[in-house]
């Protein structure tokens, strides 16, 4: 059995369009010293293969980061596949919000240094001294304290969509950036209950204990992250304190965590909270994009996109080469290398001139 997809992805993803198979969309993570990860790599990739595994898997030393989704009818043998493993037995699994089937289209594990990057020198500071966990009545109760500080620990294009009320939403591109960002921000107010949360919980393992071991006294964490708050909300009646989106690293690229938007459309200002990722292949910027825009400017982030993606393929190819494509491309409302390049750019007017005739 081969251990790496070696068929092409936009196959994958039409193949996964195309199937009617019902699928559970989850996450999970646990840290665990792993002697060897490689083995380990290959060992999860061809036990969770054999049950249609499909997604995002980071394996380090440090232990494993999942994004994945599951066939429904093989979801209790999954399982006991994890049950297999001694450190993932009784692992928590965050079940997506809202899930259409189609979060992911094919098994991608990568051996890191680090299941989240953060940028921290773990032999620095006890990073096991974390903040004390919180469940979603808890958090409603601590942050109902006017003293509390609510920090969120994502991207800006996270918090863009979704954030909890009051909180403190750092504008960066990266976990490793905010780290000394949030830091910096809450000066002064060492003594304070200080509040984090992300998404699932994971980068909140490491924030929390670099808080502490920079002077923060009452630090806290929101166990499970904004996913098993919302589950927990909804289970046992509690008020909702999150507004508007969760987003999410897959291809449903957010699930609605309540009906508010809170967001506006990066082209025409409209209330939306829809992401999209411009579809010219040399740009590929994460925006948000309305309904009318992307029918408008045909699911791309600007009119030279638009324009590119309408010359010949042959073209489009011989355009790019050269063309450094930012992989970091979550960028809300700024632009692309592609964008930035005015040579680029001029030609592609011209060339759309000519085609248009």
């Amino acid at each position: 059995m081969k251990l790496y997809n070696t068929v092409d992805k936009e196959v994958l993803k039409q193949q996964m369009r195309e199937n009617s198979e019902s699928r559970i969309t989850l996450s999970f993570y646990q840290y665990y010293h792993i002697g060897n990860p490689v083995v380990f790599r290959h060992y999860i990739y061809y036990h969770w293969s054999e049950v249609g595994v499909l997604g995002r898997i980071y394996v380090s030393k440090e232990g494993v980061n999942a994004q994945i989704s599951v066939p429904e009818q093989q979801f209790e043998a999954f399982k006991a596949k994890l049950s297999n493993v001694t450190f993932l037995e009784a692992v928590r699994l965050n079940i997506a919000i809202e899930d259409d089937g189609k979060s992911f289209f094919k098994l991608k594990i990568k051996v890191k240094d680090k299941i989240v990057a953060d940028g921290l020198d773990d032999s620095s500071f006890d990073v096991t001294d974390k903040g004390i966990h919180l469940t979603a009545e808890s958090f409603n109760e601590i942050t109902a304290n006017p003293d509390t500080i609510v920090v969120d620990m994502r991207n800006h294009y996270e918090s863009e969509v979704g954030h909890f009320e009051k909180a403190i939403c750092p504008d960066v591109d990266t976990f490793r950036e905010s780290l000394p960002i949030v830091a910096d921000m809450l000066k002064g107010k060492k003594d304070q209950p200080i509040v984090m949360y992300c998404t699932g919980g994971i980068r909140c393992e490491k924030a929390s204990a670099y808080l502490k071991h920079n002077g923060f006294n009452d630090v806290y964490q929101l166990e499970g992250g904004i996913i098993e708050y919302t589950r927990q909300v909804r289970n046992q009646g509690l008020p909702n304190k999150f507004k508007g989106k969760n987003f999410v690293f897959d291809e449903r690229l957010g699930e609605r965590i309540n009906h508010e938007v809170i967001s506006q459309c990066h082209q025409c200002e409209a209330p939306s909270d829809h992401h999209n990722n411009c579809v010219n292949s040399a740009c590929h910027l994460l925006l948000i994009q309305c309904k009318a825009c992307a029918e408008r400017y045909g699911n791309c982030c600007s009119q030279v996109c638009y324009e590119y993606t309408q010359l010949p393929e042959e073209t489009q190819v011989e355009l790019r080469k050269g063309v450094f494509i930012n992989a970091q491309s979550y960028k809300k409302g700024r632009t692309s290398p592609f964008l930035e390049n005015t040579e680029l750019v001029e030609k592609v007017k011209a060339l759309y001139a000519e085609l248009k005739g």
